[in-house]
């Protein structure tokens, strides 16, 4: 291992790969071709955590967290922005611009931190990957587990044609999980007046400490730091003159098209998650008690009444499936990113990628064998995953709002100061949450 090395751009293979029109080009022209990151981003904001949080929130309150939902992906959008301005003005990636700017020691700290970060993230995708084979397949958990190894190959195949084949195929992905929630959630006829009074957020999500503690969860599994380093790398795959002012203002400008309007895909994804938790098991908390329980609920007329089907229930397991794959994809990407930007790890493309799976897929698979590769434990590993990453969380929000603010690091691109005391706000209550819920556990 040697130092991080500042001139070795971040995801080498993909950086400033995607040409980008000039200024005789319309708006939809420039989205387009800007458009991409935020779809990788987003995938982290709809992965396995975030169902089992938004359909035990259904279960639980009905429609009443959709504002909690509504908050977090607002929160998130904030926090994207931050991490897009990183890359897109200072060319580094968060893990590279806090590398270089604290001691050996602490850089190796945080580099622990994060990597702890990264495989409670592939848990997520890895275990969700996994129980989506069994439900579809009937394939034990430890060869799921195992064959998501192919997805570092699959990583490798299509960079070869360059980072947009990636983009497409997880864009693609998006709207195959909307089309299908939106087919069952359309099938289960919820009540619209009674969504739309649950996106008004309520005193009760602060003095109902069961409510509380579930919407921090929400919070927990939706706003992670994974996503953040994946950003402020991904934002730098465009080619524009870094040097000239207006191209840059125009990176960004869309750079935050992209991610917002990607982010508000994934909160219709999670809201149709909560929308069909509340509408079909509300008041059957015990019926929601596993991915495999909603599995066979789904064709369960006792529980779903006309609704139920062995098509909803395959549905339900191929959206899964296509999260977790596209999620583990981008986990390991972050992975490389983290390595790389605090460690620095000289090896060959398809090296380092094997490394940062095998990094999260071990502790894994030693923890299956622990467990007799149980679903129902795995699954509650999932739930203790989002206390490992809120404890990580604010070691990535705190520096970044700081770079952001570094005029030396941005000139005029800095954070104005109402934006960087708002940055801190944000992560000093997101911080007070993740203890609650932390403490709450213990």
């Amino acid at each position: 291992m040697s130092m991080p090395n500042p001139d070795r751009p971040s995801l080498d293979e993909v950086n400033q790969s995607v040409a980008v029109p000039n200024n005789g080009a319309s708006f939809f022209q420039k989205f387009l071709a800007y458009s991409g990151p935020g779809a990788l981003v987003a995938v982290g904001y709809m992965d396995p955590g975030n169902w089992l949080t938004s359909l035990a929130g259904g279960s639980q309150y009905r429609y009443q967290l959709l504002a909690v939902l509504v908050i977090a992906i607002l929160v998130a959008m904030f926090m994207q922005t931050l991490a897009i301005k990183l890359g897109v003005v200072a060319r580094r990636d968060l893990a590279q611009a806090i590398a270089a700017r604290v001691p050996t020691p602490i850089r190796y700290i945080l580099w622990l931190l994060n990597e702890i970060a990264m495989m409670a993230t592939d848990l997520t995708g890895v275990v969700g990957t996994a129980i989506a084979l069994k439900l579809l397949l009937g394939l034990p958990l430890v060869y799921g587990i195992l064959l998501t190894i192919a997805d570092v190959l699959i990583v490798l195949r299509f960079l070869r044609f360059g980072i947009r084949r990636v983009e497409f195929i997880v864009l693609v992905a998006i709207l195959t999980v909307g089309i299908i929630f939106a087919i069952e959630v359309g099938r289960a006829h919820p009540a619209v007046p009674a969504i739309l009074q649950g996106v008004i957020p309520t005193t009760s999500l602060l003095t109902d400490h069961s409510k509380l503690i579930l919407s921090v969860g929400i919070i927990g599994a939706t706003i992670m730091p994974h996503n953040l380093y994946l950003h402020s790398s991904l934002a730098q795959s465009r080619r524009y003159d870094v040097h000239d002012p207006a191209q840059v203002n125009e990176a960004l400008r869309f750079g935050k098209w992209d991610s917002n309007v990607h982010l508000f895909a994934a909160l219709i994804v999670n809201a149709l998650l909560l929308i069909l938790g509340g509408t079909l098991f509300f008041g059957r908390t015990g019926q929601l008690s596993s991915l495999q329980a909603v599995f066979n609920g789904l064709q369960d007329s006792t529980i779903v009444g006309n609704l139920a089907s062995p098509l909803m229930s395959w549905l339900f397991a191929f959206a899964l499936l296509i999260t977790g794959l596209i999620s583990s994809i981008t986990s390991t990407l972050s992975g490389q990113i983290v390595m790389e930007g605090y460690i620095h790890i000289r090896l060959p493309l398809w090296q380092r990628r094997l490394l940062t799976r095998f990094v999260t897929l071990i502790p894994i698979l030693i923890i299956g064998w622990l467990i007799g590769f149980n679903d129902r434990t795995f699954e509650h590993l999932i739930v203790y995953a989002q206390v490992t990453l809120s404890i990580a969380l604010p070691f990535t929000l705190f520096p970044m709002v700081a770079l952001t603010g570094n005029h030396h690091l941005l000139g005029t691109h800095a954070n104005r100061r109402w934006v960087t005391l708002v940055g801190y706000c944000l992560t000093a209550v997101i911080t007070i949450f993740n203890l609650q819920f932390l403490l709450d556990l213990l």
